[in-house]
């Protein structure tokens, strides 16, 4: 069945394409391993890691407060797309500004880094938000698993194109390893911009209302924000499982936004950490689907369970890792249950809302997501500095995926949920 408008749709999915080279290349990649040898290299590694695991919290944290005006934003008629543009372009100078900054300069590495990170996570809110004006509701789920799809292959390929100018500089005529990754920023930056004119050009606003400052988005924003937490005190499962997702969701992207600083923390070499999140990207879009399949067979909320506890016992495993081996099979592990756990989520909390309040719930359910990865690196960070061992770090992640699990035990399914897992 195809699209009602094809190129609209084509062209809002794109941008996934264009910006996973940010969250793969930049955030779960060179990053890490450059900020620790290459700009921080004079700290000790507990130390670098407080520091990676700071920004990365503080950036979540100020989306998050923002998100509520944000959305307002969204929701104003010809804004999204605007303010979508915006925050992408900021994100493309900060990204191709690291190429700039010279070697031990690591203040300045980390706040152009955190500046990056807020504008990607504030273009996403408004990307998010241009899905209902390019597909309908029968195309939703669709629209929503292309833009993945084409996230994890857009992502790896030029992760993969990034890794080969890490591992042979020579072959593209770059002096060593350090230019390549610089080189590999810049090519993060012109890759983002080029994948984002398709949406500039074929995706349109279907409806324009009067436009707000910033002070009445502010307020629509906030005054969202407490309607809806009206209606979910009436919503008993809802809360119960908005507050399970908080814990394991932060669980998981701090996996991902550290497991690169974990692994050089612990002395592996960076090419084998770089390979093994390069496997990560490509093992997790047929697993998604794979445990997509299993929800519909065996029942969303036992799959995303067992995914959770794989998590927790990979955090567990990775606490002993001794040889590269063991973190190329921790990727793998990861991959599988990675998308898994994100896809599984939004269908389990699409199936318990009301669906005349869709859209207000998915908000809500947005902007919760948007304070992930806040406590997880922060957790991490000082867990390394008190413990003097970054190895124990990563156990504080394991006390997230437990409390989210606990509580999503007590979260009672839908009836047709229960009905067809029976």
């Amino acid at each position: 069945m195809s699209y009602r408008k094809p190129r609209s749709v084509y062209a809002w999915a794109m941008y996934d394409w264009a910006n996973s080279a940010y969250a793969t290349t930049v955030m779960a990649g060179f990053f890490p391993v450059f900020f620790k040898t290459y700009w921080a290299a004079s700290q000790t590694a507990t130390e670098s890691t407080f520091w990676l695991g700071a920004a990365n919290a503080l950036a979540a944290l100020i989306v998050a407060l923002l998100a509520p005006v944000l959305g307002a934003m969204a929701d104003q008629g010809g804004l999204k797309k605007r303010m979508m543009l915006a925050f992408t372009t900021m994100a493309v100078v900060m990204t191709a500004a690291l190429f700039l900054v010279g070697q031990g300069l690591w203040q300045w590495a980390l706040l152009i880094y955190l500046l990056g990170a807020i504008a990607f996570s504030g273009a996403n809110v408004f990307y998010d938000a241009l899905i209902v004006d390019v597909a309908d509701n029968r195309e939703l789920d669709r629209a929503s698993a292309l833009g993945y799809g084409l996230g994890y292959i857009g992502g790896g390929l030029l992760f993969a194109l990034n890794v080969g100018m890490t591992l042979q500089p020579e072959w593209f005529g770059l002096a060593d390893k350090a230019e390549a990754v610089r080189w590999s920023f810049l090519s993060v930056a012109a890759w983002w911009m080029l994948f984002t004119l398709p949406l500039g050009f074929w995706v349109h606003e279907a409806h324009v209302g009067e436009r707000v400052n910033l002070f009445q988005a502010a307020r629509a924003g906030f005054g969202q924000l407490a309607e809806t937490f009206t209606h979910l005190r009436s919503l008993r499962a809802v809360w119960l499982f908005l507050l399970a997702y908080f814990f394991y969701i932060d669980g998981v992207n701090t996996v991902a936004r550290m497991a690169v600083d974990y692994g050089m923390a612990l002395g592996f070499d960076s090419s084998v950490l770089i390979q093994a999140l390069l496997l990560t990207q490509f093992v997790a879009f047929p697993a998604a689907i794979a445990l997509g399949w299993a929800g519909e067979r065996w029942g969303t909320k036992p799959v995303l369970l067992v995914s959770i506890a794989v998590y927790a016992l990979v955090c567990v495993w990775s606490s002993g890792m001794r040889e590269a081996s063991d973190f190329y099979w921790l990727a793998a592990v990861i991959g599988l249950v990675m998308g898994g756990v994100q896809a599984l989520s939004r269908s389990m909390f699409a199936r318990m809302i009301p669906r005349h309040q869709a859209a207000e719930f998915f908000g809500f359910f947005n902007m919760l997501g948007k304070f992930s990865a806040v406590i997880g690196p922060a957790l991490m960070g000082i867990v390394s500095v008190l413990s003097g061992s970054s190895r124990i770090s990563i156990l504080g992640i394991v006390m997230l995926f437990a409390i989210g699990a606990a509580i999503l035990c007590f979260v009672q399914e839908p009836q047709a949920e229960k009905e067809r897992a029976e």
